[in-house]
């Protein structure tokens, strides 16, 4: 393998200058650099980027740790992260903390020195673990948190959209089956339904939870949703959506005959279920993309500025970057006229 040290030798030259000859070679002399670079090309020596990086003060890599990576929805905000990342030449690490918020903690803090900034999805953790974090560069997803930057769906529209979508089909009473306590976008759309309601008198709603965000939580909650009276339910996901409908369906009721429901998050599974889940999502791949953005800006604001992570976010004044993404209501046969 050919070293730095077999390039210098026969450029005839330090090591010290190879290396400036190959990473700034504004710094070298022309006949030096010329020298240097044809030597290299000669031996066919390859300079470890990584080591360069790391003598540099970066990783080039950015850490995304979500809650689940089964869910689909965190499966498409990945995969949207990770081909952007790989676009602006960044590595992305990725971590699942499997819903728990002291592993959640656990894992942000050990990644620090391997990565140059971070993006946490729907995060678990206390304000207070949250706001203890400051090794690198931190972006929320589905979480704000003072002037950290974050990227979120518009939840309140998106409940918003449901009950009207319900209302006009004649549904006047809707529950809403709740995920994690910790979930801050489930507190978003509880706050978005109770608008929603406050705004259209003639809709009563019934909020149920918290479940697990899976389709064993909407096995558990199908039983309460039918107690409630209501004749639709809104899901906090997909996943929800369809156990309610495999309970429902066990208990000879049909979907959407004798009760409508709506999933969230429109991910790939929506499509798959029997019927066609009516579902209120966003582009997930393009909402991982821009959580990349952010972050990736938020690094390239903190070398510049030479602040700690936790003052960049602010450092200029600005929130640091705080986005909301819009969702939309796409209907499907999960639906239909109340009974």
């Amino acid at each position: 393998m050919v070293t730095v040290h077999d390039v210098a030798r026969a450029a005839g030259v330090s090591i010290s200058t190879v290396s400036r000859a190959l990473a700034m070679p504004e710094r070298v002399a022309e006949s030096t650099r010329t020298r240097v670079v044809l030597a290299a090309q000669e031996l066919g020596y390859r300079p470890n980027s990584a080591a360069s990086r790391l003598r540099a003060g970066r990783t080039g890599a950015v850490g995304f740790v979500v809650p689940d990576l089964e869910n689909p929805y965190f499966a498409s905000l990945t995969k949207g992260a990770q081909a952007r990342a790989r676009a602006c030449g960044y590595a992305v690490l990725v971590a699942d903390t499997g819903e728990d918020p002291e592993l959640e903690v656990e894992l942000v803090t050990g990644m620090g020195p391997q990565i140059d900034g971070l993006v946490l999805c729907s995060p678990r953790a206390a304000e207070r673990d949250l706001d203890a974090v400051g090794a690198v560069p931190l972006v929320l997803v589905n979480r704000e948190l003072g002037v950290r930057p974050s990227v979120t769906a518009n939840d309140v529209s998106g409940m918003r959209q449901a009950v009207e979508h319900l209302r006009a089909l004649g549904h006047r009473c809707v529950a809403y089956v709740g995920g994690p306590a910790r979930s801050w976008s489930d507190a978003r759309r509880r706050a978005g339904l109770d608008q929603a309601v406050r705004e259209l008198p003639d809709v009563r709603a019934v909020q149920l939870g918290a479940f697990r965000p899976h389709v064993a939580g909407g096995h558990a909650a199908a039983d309460l949703v039918v107690a409630s009276g209501a004749t639709a339910v809104v899901a906090y996901n997909d996943l929800v959506a369809i156990g309610l409908i495999e309970r429902l369906r066990a208990r000879g009721l049909d979907v959407p005959r004798d009760l409508s429901v709506v999933g969230w998050d429109d991910t790939f599974v929506a499509t798959l279920a029997s019927p066609e889940l009516t579902s209120v999502g966003a582009d997930l791949p393009a909402l991982g993309a821009v959580a990349t953005d952010v972050v990736l800006e938020s690094v390239r604001r903190s070398r510049r500025s030479g602040a700690g992570a936790a003052d960049a976010a602010g450092a200029d004044g600005e929130s640091g970057g705080q986005v909301r993404v819009p969702v939309e209501l796409v209907v499907r046969a999960s639906t239909g006229i109340a009974p």
